[in-house]
């Protein structure tokens, strides 16, 4: 995950998903679950994220976690939750509790 430049299928959904947005100013995206559970997109998502030496979660979760854990499974399983819409974020609220 040492380059950082975005890769071409990545390239193509923003496109697609860009130029759908500018042709039906109205439209509105209700299910892009199985766009962003793509293995090219997390991937680059977590590159992204982890370039930028982003901070934990409201989970408290940080990148030394994942590594430990496997990044490969940990983008697997977030994958599969996705795609099976039963991912279920944490509110800020709720992190307190954790």
């Amino acid at each position: 995950m040492g380059n950082l430049s975005t890769p071409k299928t990545v390239q193509k959904l923003q496109k697609a998903l860009h130029a759908k947005a500018k042709a039906e100013a109205g439209y509105r995206f209700y299910a892009l679950y199985d766009k962003i559970s793509r293995e090219d997109i997390l991937a680059h998502a977590y590159a992204q994220c982890r370039s930028n030496k982003g901070a934990p979660g409201v989970d408290g979760q940080d990148f030394a976690d994942i590594e430990t854990y496997g990044v490969e499974r940990w983008l697997g399983e977030l994958a599969l939750a996705l795609r099976e819409e039963s991912y279920q974020r944490i509110d800020l609220l709720e992190a307190d509790q954790i």
